[in-house]
């Protein structure tokens, strides 16, 4: 996969679904700006180091922001702490067998359970080779990515093919979820895409006709400040 974009290739790529490559930092500076990722979660360093580095080669930094630069590995972590990546919801009571394709997720790990042991698999790997996923040159993480995707390759009982679709689908969603969420901070992703957002109220609109919505993204939070008719903390 190549870095060379056009200035709106990304916004395109993402729109489409598809996958991108960034560039890795120092261990020191993943050490220092994983350690400033918010606490209520349930990943370690370690964790959040192959998380941040593996997250920003499927949504690179260009003209905008990466996806870790827009909190996605905040929002994995509390997704994985919260009733939904800690299995409260799912049946836990098995058999677990191989399903196919149209039977969904068929494991007896919760969601939670399958990014720790992936992870710490894909650690260990990486350590018998003397290294870490994280410090790895660009297109050989690329690489790896792709064969965890494609290949059934066993992360300590969780198919890596399951473990990358889990990993993809919660980053596209931390970079493009509400801000309430944890991720796409500042709502950066919706300006990239041209999204207004979680607006509840076009008041102000309603007699205009054939004019193109132009205005600052609005989150959830944005909206729960809002008085009726748009008017925010009682000014127009």
């Amino acid at each position: 996969m190549s870095n060379q974009q056009s200035p709106h290739s990304r916004r395109s790529f993402l729109k489409a679904g598809l996958l991108t490559i960034p560039a890795v930092t120092t261990l020191v500076a993943e050490a220092r700006s994983a350690s400033s990722i918010a606490e209520p979660g349930i990943f370690n360093l370690t964790e959040k180091l192959f998380l941040r580095a593996a997250v920003d080669r499927l949504i690179p930094a260009d003209e905008w922001p990466s996806a870790s630069q827009l909190n996605v590995v905040e929002y994995i972590d509390l997704q994985m702490a919260g009733p939904w990546g800690r299995g409260d919801l799912s049946y836990r009571n098995g058999p677990f067998h191989p399903g196919t394709p149209s039977q969904g997720y068929q494991l007896e790990y919760t969601p939670a359970e399958v990014f720790r042991r992936s992870i710490a698999a894909i650690t260990k790997h990486w350590s018998a080779e003397g290294t870490a996923f994280h410090r790895l040159p660009a297109a050989q993480q690329d690489a790896y990515l792709s064969s965890l995707q494609t290949k059934h390759i066993d992360l300590d009982g969780v198919p890596s093919s399951v473990f990358f679709g889990l990993l993809w689908k919660h980053t596209v969603e931390g970079f493009f979820a509400d801000p309430i969420y944890g991720g796409n901070k500042d709502k950066l992703a919706w300006q990239m895409i041209g999204f207004p957002g979680a607006y509840t109220d076009f008041y102000d609109l309603v007699d205009q006709h054939n004019i193109k919505f132009d205005a600052v993204p609005m989150g959830i939070a944005d909206g729960m400040q809002m008085h009726p008719h748009g008017r925010r903390n009682g000014k127009e």
